[in-house]
Formats: C-alpha cells, sequence, structure tokens
C-alpha cells in the first residue's frame, strides 16, 4: 500500500520506505525463520533486518550505485539526494557480504563509495532465464523485414547513452567497403524500447531516422519500436550478429541473450561487455568508433563461417558462465560461507 511516488517525484525515498516496511514485516509479522537475508538494489532495509532478535547475516547484491542513476539538475534536487545518498552508502555498509554484478561495477563501487574503500565485493554475474527462451514460439517477422543475407541487429531502449548512432555510422562505413552486391544483402533492424510516455525515446527516435537519411544509409535500416518477446527471438535466429554500442554499462544482457541465440556480438570494450564476451571467440570489442565496428561487421560478411562458429562459443560461453545453474551454485556458497 506504500506507493512508489509522490505524485511521480520521490521514487528514491519511496523506495526506501517501502523496502524499510518489508523488512519489518518479515520479521515481526511473516513467523518464518531464516538462515540468512539476500537484499537486492535497495540497502535502506538491512539496518532493520539487523535488529532482529536472533541476528542473521545479510548478503546485499549491488546491481549499481543508485545516486549515479539520477540527475540532479536543481539544487532542490541535489538538497533532496544528500541524505539519500549518505544512507545508500552507510546501510550498503552494514551488509555482511557485498557481491555486484560485474568487475565494472566494483570498480565504480569503490570509486563512489569512499567510506567503503577497505571492502572488496564480490562478483556474482547476472544470469540468463533460459527457459524462458526456450518456451517461446517465434514469431513471423517476415512483414517486418527485409529477407537479407547479412542482418546485423542492435537492441537497446531509444536513448542517447546507448549510443545508437554508432550503429548507423558504422553501417555508412561498412557501405564503403563493399562492391553493390555485397551492400544488396546487407540490413541493419534498429529494435529498441520505447514508450511515447518518455520525451527522450520519442525525441531520439526521430534523431536516428534523420541520421539515417543523411548518411545515405536509410533503405537499408529498419526501426522497430517496443517489439514482443516472440519478435526477439525471431530477430536474433535470423541476425548473422548483433551490434551492442553503449559504453561502460554495468553489465547488459543483451549480449547474453545474443550468445545464447548463437549470434556473435560486436561490443564496445568497456564495462560489462569486457567480461561477458571473449575477444575474437563469441565476438568482437571494440572502440566507440565507426570505423572498428566496421572492421568487425566486415569480417562477418567476408567469412560467413564466423557466425556459426562464435555462435556456438557463444552458447558454451552462456551455458558455463551465466545460466541459472551457475548462478545459483555460486549464490548458495556465499549464503553457506554467511551460515556456517
Amino acid at each position: 500500500w506504500l506507493p512508489r511516488s509522490l505524485c511521480g517525484r520521490g521514487h528514491a525515498l519511496c523506495a526506501a520506505l517501502r523496502m524499510a516496511f518489508v523488512a519489518l514485516y518479515v520479521l515481526l509479522l511473516s513467523g518464518e525463520t531464516f538462515d540468512a537475508f539476500v537484499c537486492d538494489q535497495v540497502s535502506a532495509c538491512i539496518p532493520v533486518l539487523r535488529l532482529a532478535r536472533t541476528r542473521k547475516k545479510v548478503l546485499f547484491y549491488c546491481h549499481f550505485p543508485d545516486q549515479l542513476l539520477t540527475k540532479r539538475e536543481s539544487c532542490l534536487k541535489r538538497l533532496y539526494r544528500l541524505p539519500l545518498d549518505w544512507l545508500e552508502e552507510y546501510t550498503t555498509g552494514m551488509a555482511d557480504c557485498i557481491v555486484v554484478n560485474s568487475k565494472f561495477t566494483a570498480s565504480v563501487f569503490k570509486d563512489t563509495f569512499k567510506s567503503l574503500s577497505h571492502i572488496n565485493p564480490d562478483v556474482l554475474y547476472p544470469s540468463l532465464n533460459i527457459s524462458s527462451f526456450e518456451e517461446i514460439v517465434p514469431a513471423d517477422i517476415a512483414d517486418l523485414i527485409p529477407k537479407k543475407k547479412f542482418l546485423f541487429l542492435s537492441i537497446n531502449r531509444y536513448e542517447r547513452k546507448k549510443n545508437l548512432a554508432l550503429a548507423l555510422e558504422a553501417l555508412h562505413e561498412l557501405q564503403g567497403r563493399l562492391d553493390s552486391y555485397e551492400w544488396d544483402e546487407v540490413h541493419l533492424v534498429m529494435a529498441g524500447g520505447y514508450d511515447k510516455r518518455v520525451l527522450e525515446n520519442v525525441e531520439h527516435y526521430e534523431e536516428l531516422r534523420r541520421l539515417a537519411a543523411k548518411l545515405g544509409v536509410n533503405d537499408h535500416v529498419t526501426f522497430l519500436r517496443s517489439f514482443s518477446d516472440e519478435q526477439k527471438i525471431s530477430l536474433f535466429s535470423n541476425s548473422v550478429c548483433v551490434l551492442y554500442t553503449p559504453s561502460n554499462e554495468h553489465f547488459g544482457i543483451v549480449p547474453l541473450e545474443a550468445m545464447y541465440m548463437r549470434c556473435p556480438v560486436i561490443a564496445v570494450n568497456s564495462g560489462g561487455p569486457l567480461e561477458s564476451i571473449s575477444h575474437n571467440v563469441t565476438g568482437f570489442l571494440c572502440d566507440p568508433l565507426p570505423t572498428q565496428f566496421a572492421d568487425a561487421m566486415e569480417k562477418i560478411v567476408r567469412d560467413p563461417l564466423l557466425k556459426d562458429t562464435m555462435g556456438a562459443a557463444g552458447r558454451v560461453r552462456v551455458m558455463e558462465k551465466f545460466s541459472s545453474e551457475a548462478f545459483s551454485e555460486q549464490l548458495y556458497q556465499y549464503i553457506h560461507r554467511l551460515t556456517e
């Protein structure tokens, strides 16, 4: 019954209050007994859990410092965030074990939470829900995209920070390296999360369409908005490669989805992809430059067998390192260590 926001504002404050309330309910009213507590994302509940009559240890899973995920465009917003930032850092430090979703996030954790610089959080990689991929029936997308030999795919929200323009610029660079017959078989699908109520989604979608026209590649690009899971599976199945353009992603689930679907990934060599993608084995890690992305795309075009060899290696990598079983086993080891 506690609200998620107050008239569209105060999301962080409301999240902290909601988590503290849930923790109180668990301790006082649930009637359950516990060996340990696992908290995710919001650390405000940790001091409440430490009030338990029989002290149980707490594991906190930090996906990324919340204070880095908000804009501070006004003095009022900065003032509002001051106590919340302090609360996040202080309560995070109260956990008995802290894990993060990538080595990149671990480095950001230490840079952000100065008072916790003595803590070295362990890395617990997120898992891919593989069963959901197996249960989904692929959709017929023949009316959405042209049938081409080299279909490249970009999946991300229509947000400027995702650097989606890089995919279009790389496509333009690739055009200059291919003859007319090869170029005719190349197509790029820009599939993105889109909410017409979000101004940035609307604006950036139109910006990208104008950029494609300016670069002269609009006939080789299809823009999709808010596609279904069934369509996503079909897009992966029909693509020779996924272009993943954001820099300094906390982790990034799209590369895992692509690799599980036996689709190589070309990604920026920073953040989570440095850990999820094996360079020259399951894909390519590049500087965020059109020329470098085009280099990797050209390799896929020149050697179509790369799709199969890298795709097979990607499936194996996901199953070994990023499956639910791998996640569960590692989490169990952390819990066992806390409770022994």
